[in-house]
């Protein structure tokens, strides 16, 4: 099907009806893929009672899973846009489930090579950036709403997941439960790859005059200036969000609550996060990305104070949900701001390589809260430590938000303008 291009308000509108089977497609992928990182969270404790019952063992499995997937990222989204999405979607989903495999042989060594090469590195990375590349190319007006629905697929996966894997980690354990699953998500992610997923409308071809706004400023600041300045957010805001994400119902076992409820508060978390995320896409798709970032880091941060000051389980219920909707809509907006400020063309190396830093604030939140675990016993300075890091996170993208009101005029309608065109 070829895309219906209208020209209009200086724009080429690209979507079609297929942009939006691309893109539900995309998000089942990406709830399949993501499926299996949540064996860690959800056995936590059953994995590490097989390392000497040190929580950092899985949690760094986990966090490895992140960095991979984000480190690999930059290298499989210039491959996705030279090859093909179908080819590294397909080859990462079978590497994700060698990765569970490898994962089975021992709580240790074999758990970090298979989380982090095999699941993250050539695995998660040939799904997660390159899908949201992909799909970008699919959408103009509604850019931001289709980034927000595809990334709602690791939010799919954590509201689904946790319930099943908790019973089935219970009656035949970590080990069995990840092999399982390696066959299940390769049966999905396969075909739906091989039928799905065509060559996209928009084209990164240089356009003639164009490339030059963006040597000159952005937001005045050199480009690349502030481009770090979102990848430092990025990583900023990530660490306090894998904190509850990986921890929850580790934490919630701490207090004496069953892991049936750890794991549904869980499946609420990334339940409201789903639902919620949708909403952030279309605010961002009026206020643009940085101010959706600067808005959901705010939420994020109040729920993360709120989990230190909340003990009781109705309390939590309703803080995780809190918690959900605050950290759904940061991501995505982080892709939109790209597309918005730089060049269709750049796409594929910016948006890996802002993805590696989120990756890698996920890795580093999920490690060091179950590091500060090991050493007190509890997780209060583990949450501590991710509200400043939030309370960070908001000193950047403010500066960002206060330097795009004051460049309101002519050049920034001609920059995004530039943007949007490629």
């Amino acid at each position: 099907m070829n895309p219906t291009t209208v020209t209009g308000a200086d724009q080429t509108i690209i979507e079609t009806r297929y942009s939006w089977v691309v893109a539900t497609v995309a998000l089942v992928c990406l709830a399949f893929s993501f499926g299996g990182l949540w064996i860690v969270s959800v056995g936590l404790k059953a994995i590490a009672a097989d390392a000497g019952n040190q929580r950092s063992v899985p949690a760094l499995a986990g966090a490895l899973a992140w960095l991979g997937s984000g480190l690999g990222g930059i290298a499989m989204g210039p491959l996705a846009v030279r090859f093909g999405i179908r080819w590294t979607a397909i080859f990462g989903a079978i590497m994700i489930a060698v990765g569970l495999c490898v994962s089975t042989l021992g709580a240790g060594v074999p758990l970090w090579i298979g989380h982090g090469v095999f699941m993250g590195l050539i695995g998660n990375a040939g799904l997660n950036a390159p899908l949201y590349i992909y799909v970008s190319r699919w959408f103009t007006r509604r850019r931001g709403s289709a980034l927000a629905l595809i990334s709602s697929g690791s939010y799919i996966a954590g509201a689904v997941w946790p319930a099943i894997f908790e019973r089935a980690i219970a009656v035949y354990g970590w080990r069995s439960s990840m092999i399982a699953y390696a066959a299940l998500e390769v049966v999905v992610i396969v075909p739906l790859a091989a039928i799905f997923f065509r060559h996209p409308p928009e084209s990164f071809a240089p356009v003639a005059g164009k490339s030059t706004l963006h040597k000159a400023s952005v937001l005045g600041l050199r480009p690349n200036l502030m481009f770090g300045m979102l990848a430092c957010a990025a990583f900023l805001c990530c660490v306090p969000m894998a904190m509850p994400q990986g921890h929850l119902v580790a934490f919630c076992s701490d207090l004496g609550i069953p892991a049936t409820q750890g794991a549904l508060m869980l499946s609420v978390v990334l339940g409201t996060a789903f639902v919620t995320r949708q909403f952030w896409g279309l605010i961002s798709d009026r206020i643009g990305g940085v101010l959706t970032v600067l808005a959901g880091s705010m939420v994020q941060a109040c729920a993360m104070i709120a989990f230190l000051l909340t003990q009781n389980e109705a309390g939590l219920f309703a803080v995780s949900a809190v918690y959900g909707l605050g950290f759904s809509g940061i991501i995505p907006a982080y892709v939109l701001a790209i597309r918005e400020y730089f060049p269709a063309r750049e796409a594929s190396w910016r948006v890996p390589m802002l993805l590696f830093f989120s990756g890698g604030g996920m890795a580093a939140g999920g490690w060091v809260a179950g590091a500060l675990y090991d050493h007190y016993g509890f997780y209060a300075p583990a949450f501590t430590t991710g509200v400043v890091f939030n309370m960070l996170n908001l000193v950047v993208v403010g500066t960002l938000v206060l330097r795009q009101h004051r460049d309101t005029g002519p050049a920034l309608a001609v920059a995004q303008e530039s943007a949007a065109r490629g």
